[in-house]
């Protein structure tokens, strides 16, 4: 009777027969099924999972985008406004300057009037002081004292 081999064959046989007497092979089969099941679930929300971060990269991408285009605008504003604001205190400091400046003319302007006012009253008191000594020592008597008055009166009139 034979080898170890042929014993080994026939006993496997007779395994495989008892197996498949006990249903065995539909169990592996119904447990592979289950294991492919899972594997194809596992596979479908691996793939939905995949698509969401993908959706989720995109609009992060987009929300990027749109920040940088909002912190460009708010740049561009900022540099809009800060020109406007230079231009603006330019423009005031210009007026202010010939405000001053037109404050300061008319504050020298009115210094030389009343400087060339006060010289002519001072010439004037002289000359009056001059003409009234001359006179009084030149004339004498009442007609001095009205001639003296007439010419002071007329010098003043003149000079101021």
């Amino acid at each position: 009777m034979g080898s170890a081999e042929f014993w080994v064959a026939i006993a496997f046989l007779i395994l495989m027969g008892v197996f498949g007497y006990f249903g065995v092979h539909r169990t592996i089969l119904k447990a592979l099924d289950n294991r492919s099941g899972r594997i194809k679930d596992e596979l479908a929300d691996a793939r939905r999972l995949k698509e969401e971060a993908a959706k989720l990269v995109e609009e992060y991408r987009s929300r990027r985008a749109m920040a940088e285009r909002e912190a460009q605008d708010i740049i561009a504003n900022a540099k809009a406004e800060a020109e406007r604001v230079a231009a603006e205190t330019k423009a005031k400091m210009e007026d202010f300057v010939a405000r001053r400046t037109k404050s300061a003319e008319t504050k020298i302007a009115l210094a030389e009037a009343q400087a060339l006012a006060d010289v002519r009253a001072a010439a004037a008191d002289a000359a009056v002081a001059a003409a009234a000594q001359i006179m009084s020592q030149t004339v004498k008597g009442e007609a001095a004292d009205s001639l003296l008055t007439k010419g002071i009166a007329d010098v003043r009139a003149k000079l101021n």
